[in-house]
């Protein structure tokens, strides 16, 4: 039996062994840790085996009418494993020849006899991982699969293929800026940038082994993770209507020799963009989408500002549409510094209504001069209202932070409120400009601009972006009534006239700025010539609106400068093409509505009509082969009238049967959508209207 004394010994053994070991592991922890650091980061280098990320394809994304503006294409590089067991086997029975052929042929990037030599070198020294063919697409990599020997597969020819992805924009340049990147390297902007989370998907795992060379490859051990795809999203961009105003922006620009400009196109009533163009020079005639202007850019907003200023005489109740103001020959002074009008001799005695229309500075500056002079926080809180000095929130990332002065600045002076109310010394940009006056367009209710409509996944909606109402009133409906009229009057009898078109009524604004440049004041140091701001930004029809618009065209210069030659053909010409294309717009309008009834009559090729009628008996004169006639019966009596198509005209197709509708509208350049059957009662352009660019015309048959 053990004594004390030896139990005793024993424990104090172990202990001691115990706390040996114990100091042994922390000091070899402190070895590893801190005195071999490096040794064991370089043999980290050499590991030979990882868990690495798989990267999911990301998800697509697709303008309002379903067309796909961003996708992901599958690329694939295809290499052989010369270590496996029956590749010889293969080699000798299809012919390493046979292979490089088919290479060669396929894609052409190097000779046969090249490929050739490759693959044997190869195989001769038993490379693990020989790179046959890189960013293979997929077609080809159909084909390719098939081709000698690879066709065998894996396990018997030593296949291995590492898929990856790029990113591609079917319609290129379109909305290039809005729509955007996200690379690891770059800054992340437009919905690339700040949808990325949705767009990219979750990434897969899978186990790789370190090879001579430290190229990695896959360990195929069935435990793979597969990605799982990102979501799809739906822009609010309409493509149609995107090609047009920056292929007219882009006109415009060129024309002018103009530094840069943007469009913006926005739905009234819920705040979607359908089309955001933003060009700026990169050379001496060439433009691209380098900067998102509408968004990013801010600018001094010249006399499109006036909205503001007469809106909050309004609401104030301080001045009325036929207040009499003095334009004072077109020059007045403000502590002795002088403001004139475009207008030389200004325009005499005029209302406040008026003024606005032709953009008398010197009449609109009095206005608000004469009512806050004396209370000036007084017009900046009802300015506030209005919400011209806030972001939007919007959906992507970079908006601008408008600048707009408080009476507490130290830079505010007895100049500010004056010329503030032309809409100098304030800072904002085009896309916030564009978001009050298409409040003012929808009753008040003031939109949040919104660039996606939906996230979806495998076709399902994930997540819907519905209009969102920042304001429901940012003034009262009775100061709305009394400026939308002189909005529609800029147009009908003011700065604006060239614009101004039979079809339907727009109503808006324009706006000459200088352009500022920091000490230099207003002259551009480079050369000491002014610059100016051309901008145009209104709504159509005016009359029950449907979309605004807001174009903006900086430093034209070949000496015209004025907004409604520089910015207003870019409205017009987006304008006139939405209007063309949207049924739902001209079935509110009464002259539409006139012209597209149903017809009495019938109508179509000269030469059909007149074989019909020898073999009916109808009487009357036969119309030449090749014209396009209208023929209206009476009994059995026809009354032929000739039709004139004219080249540059929209058609009356109404009372032709489809087969003629068709071919005379098409071969007019114009885009044919159908609904219904049988002869055709209406069609959504009316005849005589301008034929543009990519015009579609919707036509309802009987």
């Amino acid at each position: 039996m053990d004594t004390p004394k030896d139990i005793l010994f024993r424990l104090r053994f172990i202990y001691f062994v115990v706390a040996a070991f114990g100091i042994l592991i922390l000091f070899r922890a402190f070895s590893i840790g801190v005195l071999d650091r490096e040794f064991w980061l370089a043999k980290q280098q050499h590991q030979t085996i990882r868990l690495h990320s798989k990267d999911a394809l990301r998800g697509n994304m697709y303008s309002t009418d379903g067309s796909l503006i961003a996708t992901s294409v599958p690329l694939y590089d295809v290499f052989l494993d010369m270590r496996v067991d029956k590749i010889g086997k293969y080699f000798k029975k299809e012919s390493i020849d046979s292979l490089a052929l088919m290479m060669s042929v396929t894609f052409k990037d190097k000779t046969h006899n090249q490929y050739r030599r490759e693959i044997q070198s190869a195989f001769a020294a038993k490379s693990p991982y020989f790179l046959l063919k890189k960013d293979v697409r997929h077609p080809e990599m159909k084909k390719l699969k098939k081709f000698p020997i690879i066709r065998f597969g894996r396990y018997k020819a030593g296949l291995l293929v590492e898929t990856k992805s790029r990113r591609e924009m079917p319609f290129r340049h379109l909305a290039l800026r809005t729509l955007g990147r996200f690379e690891l390297d770059k800054t992340p902007i437009g919905i690339e940038g700040s949808f990325n989370e949705q767009l990219q998907g979750v990434s897969g795992k899978r186990l790789e082994q370190k090879i001579a060379g430290g190229t990695w490859i896959p360990i195929n051990d069935g435990a793979e993770v597969e990605p799982k795809e990102g979501n799809d999203v739906v822009s609010t961009i309409d493509i149609g209507i995107q090609d047009v105003a920056e292929a007219e922006l882009m006109r415009q620009l060129k024309k002018h020799n103009a530094a840069n400009g943007c469009v913006v196109l926005m739905e009234v009533e819920t705040g979607y963009i359908r089309a955001i163009a933003n060009l700026g020079r990169v050379g001496d005639s060439t433009y691209a989408e380098n900067y998102n202007y509408a968004i990013a850019a801010g600018s001094e907003p010249g006399s499109t500002f006036k909205l503001a200023s007469l809106m909050a005489l309004f609401e104030d109740g301080l001045a009325k549409p036929t207040d009499i103001l003095d334009t004072r020959n077109g020059q007045v002074f403000y502590n002795g510094v002088s403001m004139k009008d475009s207008h030389d001799g200004g325009f005499g005695k005029i209302t406040l209504a008026e003024a606005f229309v032709v953009s008398s500075n010197t009449a609109i500056s009095q206005a608000v001069n004469n009512a806050y002079r004396t209370k000036p926080k007084k017009f900046m809180d009802r300015i506030r209202k209005f919400h011209v000095q806030e972001t939007l929130g919007l959906q992507i990332l970079g908006e601008y932070q408008p600048k707009i002065k408080d009476p507490n600045d130290p830079s505010w002076s007895g100049l500010t409120l004056p010329w503030m109310s032309i809409g100098y010394e304030c800072l904002m940009a085009p896309i916030q400009v564009l978001s009050f006056y298409n409040a003012v367009a929808n009753n008040g209710k003031f939109m949040k601009p919104q660039f996606v409509e939906e996230i979806k996944y495998r076709g399902q909606t994930v997540r819907r972006f519905d209009p969102v109402v920042l304001d429901p009133a940012i003034c009262s409906q009775a100061t709305i009534d009394k400026l939308k009229p002189l909005l529609e009057g800029v147009v009908e009898r003011g700065t604006a006239t060239n614009l101004k078109n039979p079809h339907y009524k727009i109503g808006g604004k324009t706006g000459t700025a200088q352009i500022a440049y920091g000490a230099d004041g207003y002259k551009d140091n480079g050369n000491g010539a002014k610059k100016y701001q051309a901008s145009f930004v209104g709504y159509f029809p005016a009359d029950n609106p449907k979309y605004s618009c807001i174009v903006v065209v900086s430093a034209p210069s070949n000496s015209v400068y004025y907004a409604n030659l520089v910015a207003g053909p870019v409205f017009k010409e987006v304008a006139d093409k939405v209007y063309a294309q949207s049924i739902e717009i001209q079935e509110s309008n009464p002259k539409l509505t006139a012209s597209s009834s149903s017809s009495k009559s019938f109508s179509g090729s000269g030469k059909d009509f007149a074989q019909l009628m020898k073999w009916t008996g109808i009487q009357g004169e036969l119309p030449a082969d090749d014209d396009w006639v209208e023929v209206s019966l009476s009994g059995k009596r026809a009354q032929v009238k000739t039709q004139a198509i004219a080249s540059n005209q929209m058609p009356d197709v109404r009372g032709m049967g489809l087969k003629d509708a068709i071919y005379i509208l098409e071969n007019q350049g114009i885009r044919v959508k159908i609904l219904g059957r049988g002869i055709v009662k209406s069609q959504s352009v009316p005849a005589g209207f301008p034929i543009k660019k990519n015009m579609q015309v919707i036509i309802e048959l009987t």
